[in-house]
């Protein structure tokens, strides 16, 4: 009986681990919560003492933080991004 387990066992497709779960999990979890961290840090730093300028100086680091955190997690983006600015260029 157990070796017949044993062979049914041998004879199944090894599973490839993926990250797939951890993926979203990092998506779902640790990105909203990085971003609620920021937000209270640009209000508690620049908008409490009327710094509006430097507050917008941080979103815009943050917004390019945010597209490269986008550009990573997209499948194809930058196959598909670096089409669009090569059409720019060459038309068509």
């Amino acid at each position: 009986m157990i070796a017949m387990d044993l062979v049914t066992l041998a004879q199944q497709q090894p599973t490839v681990p993926g990250t797939s779960n951890v993926r979203d999990w990092i998506l779902g979890n640790i990105v909203p919560l990085l971003l609620l961290t920021v937000a209270l840090l640009l209000l508690w730093l620049g908008g409490g003492k009327g710094d509006n300028a430097g507050v917008m100086r941080r979103l815009g680091g943050v917004i390019v933080a945010l597209a490269i955190i986008g550009l990573a997690v997209t499948t194809d983006a930058g196959a598909n991004i670096g089409k669009w600015l090569a059409g720019l260029f060459v038309g068509g």
